[in-house]
């Protein structure tokens, strides 16, 4: 996992975005709410890549990368505006994870490979589960493994566009296959990653 580690180098990039959604009077929750909108257009760009033309592919891309943004935007409006809260980190989690399942959901779709869609989201939610469930036993919050949330969605984000151009087969699978076969094994390989590091903290 390295893009969540790059996440405090960000900060800088940030302050205009922060400046502009605080001078409109938007809310951290309200960024929230509009990345989770974010994430479902780029579903259904997803889907239309799959079976209306490729070129969406690339829109969806482009939303999915919007979507990461939003979700840093978010926090650092709340440390902004002095609003940081449970109840915000909460939302924030909660519209994270739906925003996984629908994306994954669209690439599923999109192809119509269900089961390895399936794989797909229970890998990505496993691992966001496993992170926080860390804390609900007394340990901090898990952040580990392979892949993260930032790092997987830069990879969606960059497969989406190269499924534009590279709208072919590969080994009997088109490279968005090929991404839910990825998010299926290192999702699943992540969340037990991350359960062992809890279990051995534990004892």
């Amino acid at each position: 996992m390295t893009l969540d580690r790059l996440r405090p180098y960000a900060s800088r990039f940030l302050v205009p975005f922060v400046k502009g959604f605080d001078r409109i009077g938007m809310s951290p929750d309200g960024v929230s709410a509009l990345a989770f909108g974010v994430a479902v257009a780029a579903a259904a760009a997803f889907l239309l890549g799959g079976r209306a033309h490729p070129v969406w592919y690339a829109g969806a891309a482009a939303l999915v990368f919007v979507n990461g943004w939003l979700d840093i935007v978010d926090g650092a409006l709340a440390r902004e505006q002095g609003v940081a809260s449970e109840g915000g980190d909460l939302l924030d989690h909660v519209l994270d994870r739906y925003a996984d399942i629908v994306i994954v959901g669209g690439l599923a779709a999109g192809v119509e490979d269900y089961l390895l869609g399936f794989l797909a989201v229970t890998g990505v939610v496993m691992t966001s589960y496993l992170g926080t469930q860390a804390q609900a036993v007394g340990l901090d919050r898990v952040y580990g493994g392979l892949v993260g949330r930032a790092d997987r969605l830069a990879i969606i984000g960059v497969v989406g566009f190269l499924a534009y151009p590279l709208s072919g087969a590969y080994a009997g699978l088109t490279l968005v296959g090929w991404l839910l076969v990825f998010l299926a094994v290192v999702g699943h390989v992540t969340a037990l990653q991350r359960f062992v590091h809890a279990w051995s903290a534990l004892e």
